[in-house]
């Protein structure tokens, strides 16, 4: 059987998310550690919600010895005008404040859902620039996310068509599978895009094959997603992490699952289904030139 090192050197390029795990964040700090993981997705809430102060939470992530994969979600930011730019544009800043404190060099902006932005990609991508140079002092990359039921942008090729309009250094796209399959967009675009302006990748799957509108599409996203493997989409998602591993991304895998089970689950459970799509992933797809079945299970790791 792999020994624990082993194990942890080949689920390296993973991370859970503190979405998906229950309790204080000290909590899952350990049960991702405890896992075999070296890395973990940050959300605000993480740090503003801590009851000794957002410092406080920086202190714990720090003294935990896992990597920050990045810092969520800057919200909504693009497309306005006037005051509500003003006021976004503090907020971003806000944000890139905590994203710096933890050490992360990712921020994660998903594409707008409101009604008072302009559907222009032009302005879209003059705004994601704007926050690119704010991040730039900062030494903090923007990962830009097509969420599904983004109001202009809600797929990830319009995403990287903003991105390349706004051409700037440290702006790129995050891709996230639950968006792609939600929206049910082509995976043969992303060999359109430059492997060096993918930020980051979001992994998740999902129990049901279809979202038919936007207000499903948001539902699930937030209270059902499951690990990769054990959703009903795992071929899927087999082609899309092979495209983007053929393409030459080097980067951070985040698994983002948002599911109201595991909050009720005890954390050492939900961080082991984690540690088992990832060795699941890494052995048998990152790793692997053979061709997988048609239907494909979580499983323990193999023996020597």
């Amino acid at each position: 059987m792999k020994d624990q090192r082993s194990m942890e050197e080949a689920i390296r390029g993973f991370g859970t998310d503190t979405i998906t795990l229950a309790g204080p964040l000290k909590a899952k700090l350990q049960a991702t550690r405890e896992a075999g993981f070296s890395q973990i997705m940050l959300k605000a809430n993480d740090l503003v919600g801590h009851p000794e102060g957002w410092r406080a939470a920086v202190s714990e992530v720090r003294e935990s010895g896992l990597r920050g994969t990045g810092f969520q979600v800057l919200r909504d930011f693009e497309g306005l005008s006037g005051h509500l730019h003003e006021y976004k544009v503090d907020i971003a800043k806000t944000m890139l404040e905590m994203c710096a404190a933890l050490g992360c060099d990712v921020l994660l902006a998903c594409s707008s859902t409101s009604t008072h932005a302009s559907q222009d990609l032009d302005h879209i991508a003059r705004d994601l620039h704007k926050l690119a140079m704010l991040a730039v002092p900062h030494g903090i990359r923007i990962a830009y996310e097509g969420l599904s039921w983004g109001r202009t942008v809600n797929e990830y090729t319009t995403a990287w068509d903003v991105v390349c309009r706004a051409d700037a250094p440290n702006l790129g796209v995050c891709l996230d599978s639950y968006h792609i399959l939600a929206a049910k967009t082509p995976l043969d675009a992303i060999q359109d895009i430059d492997p060096d302006k993918i930020f980051l990748v979001q992994l998740s799957d999902f129990m049901w094959q279809e979202t038919r509108t936007f207000e499903e599409r948001m539902a699930t996203a937030r209270t059902y997603r499951v690990f990769p493997g054990e959703g009903v989409h795992s071929e899927q998602i087999i082609e899309l992490v092979r495209k983007i591993d053929q393409l030459g991304y080097k980067g951070d895998y985040s698994f983002e699952v948002f599911n109201d089970d595991y909050v009720q689950m005890p954390l050492p459970m939900v961080a082991e289904r984690a540690r088992k799509s990832a060795l699941w992933l890494a052995d048998d797809i990152l790793r692997s030139s053979m061709p997988m079945p048609n239907q494909l299970r979580l499983r323990t790791p193999r023996t020597a």
